[in-house]
């Protein structure tokens, strides 16, 4: 990054749920915006606010000094950095990339390690907080590769997050990201059987969630999820669709590591359950439907 804002470009490829709020504190701390979507409504409060717009991701990754993608699933991240028309071929030299998709560690290896033989730095750096911690600029932002580049970079990702750990070598980030992932998966199953537990026993859920929320059973699910199941508000701050394919790259890597993770399996079969039934465009809190029937 230049020491200038307003001589450093920020690209950014990916303004949908997440992106278009992540974008904006970008844009609203004063950087040079470039911007990219598929679908070019997505983000038009972002032009209308200032960004410029590229009709590709290779004219995004042109114009700007740091690119930060957000998209939807690994070949999606695959089909955007590699190959001859991929940005990390048309980046500057000096760039630096910084893919904030939950995707596949390996791949973020091997993006990484492409990026070092053309002279432009990448970094994986998934993020948690689903899209109240996106609007709030209050993300947890877990990042690996090159440390120096991550220490770079850091003032920018503090637009975006206020818990940003450094977690080691390229991959790291998603490796993390994975932890975290394992770890919803079983607490959502935990929190959506405890409100149909309270619903069966007679009891208020607003008050029953006021004694556990702050107590050994509170996280944020319970905290930002539940009120949701409560309210039968199913839009989603993460889509099922993509928690599913968060799990199953979860699932594949503990495999590699001959680990047995029984709750990640049971929540994958739930939630694939769940998006047959035509809910993969919902909210992960939209587990309530398939357990309580």
């Amino acid at each position: 990054m230049k020491d200038s804002k307003k001589q450093t470009v920020i690209g950014f490829i990916g303004t949908g749920v997440m992106g278009k709020s992540m974008a904006g504190h970008i844009l609203n701390a004063g950087y040079p915006l470039v911007v990219y979507n598929r679908t070019k409504e997505k983000a038009l409060d972002l032009i209308l606010s200032g960004a410029k717009w590229a009709d590709t991701p290779q004219e995004v990754a042109e114009a700007s000094d740091v690119v930060i993608t957000i998209v939807g699933y690994p070949s999606d991240v695959e089909g955007i950095y590699m190959g001859k028309n991929g940005i990390l071929q048309k980046m500057k030299q000096g760039a630096v990339a910084i893919d904030m998709t939950t995707s596949s560690p390996r791949l973020a290896t091997e993006i990484c390690e492409i990026g070092n033989e053309i002279g432009v730095s990448v970094l994986d750096a998934p993020v948690s907080g689903g899209d109240i911690g996106a609007k709030e600029a209050r993300l947890s932002i877990m990042v690996g590769g090159n440390e120096e580049t991550y220490e770079l970079i850091k003032p920018l990702l503090n637009l975006l997050g206020s818990n940003i750990v450094y977690q080691g070598k390229a991959g790291s980030g998603q490796h993390t990201k994975m932890c975290n992932q394992i770890a919803i998966a079983s607490n959502m199953m935990g929190v959506t059987e405890a409100l149909l537990y309270a619903k069966k026993s007679g009891l208020n859920p607003e008050n029953v969630l006021k004694s556990i929320t702050s107590g050994a059973a509170g996280s944020w699910s319970l905290s930002n999820l539940v009120p949701r199941m409560i309210d039968q508000d199913y839009a989603p701050g993460f889509y099922i669709k993509h928690f599913i394919k968060d799990l199953k790259i979860a699932l594949d890597s503990a495999k590699d590591m001959e680990l047995r993770t029984p709750g990640l399996q049971l929540a994958l079969s739930l939630y694939e359950e769940l998006a047959m039934k035509g809910e993969e465009n919902s909210g992960t809190q939209a587990l309530i439907k398939l357990l309580e029937n």
